[in-house]
């Protein structure tokens, strides 16, 4: 089977671009209410995955704290403690599966590292779900 099969497109996807702030991120992660999101950079290209932890590392971290140094701290200076891989599109089942055992959702590229969208757990379970109860998707 076809990775692409369980793509959810970049254009249906919350991610945030590297060079946003702290509170940029505090703010689109809360109104969607994710815990986690992927990073773009100026090109494109997935560089990580933010999450809540990270941001509350931060937070942790600072000297003196005031919601507003959230408007002076860009996401590319905070530390990623997890570092969630993403996928090719022209992976295989096997290699998803692998790295969608540790992660909720999966970021998948293209050749160049481009960032194209995720997959999420919940969809590949969803799927082996309807596999097992002899239901298929119309």
């Amino acid at each position: 089977m076809n990775i692409a099969f369980f793509l959810t497109p970049k254009n249906d996807v919350v991610f945030l671009n590297i060079n946003s702030t702290m509170r940029q991120a505090l703010e689109r992660m809360e109104y969607h209410r994710y815990s986690a999101v992927p990073l773009i950079d100026d090109s494109g290209k997935y560089v990580g995955t933010l999450t809540e932890g990270d941001l509350l590392w931060k937070i942790k971290n600072f000297d003196s704290w005031d919601f507003t140094h959230t408007n002076e701290v860009t996401l590319k200076e905070i530390s990623r403690r997890v570092k969630n891989k993403p996928v090719s599109i022209n992976s295989d089942m096997n290699n998803l599966i692998t790295l969608a055992k540790d992660q909720n959702f999966v970021p998948v590229v293209d050749d160049q590292g481009i960032f194209i969208g995720i997959i999420k757990r919940s969809d590949i379970i969803n799927h082996c779900q309807n596999i097992i109860l002899g239901k298929q998707y119309a």
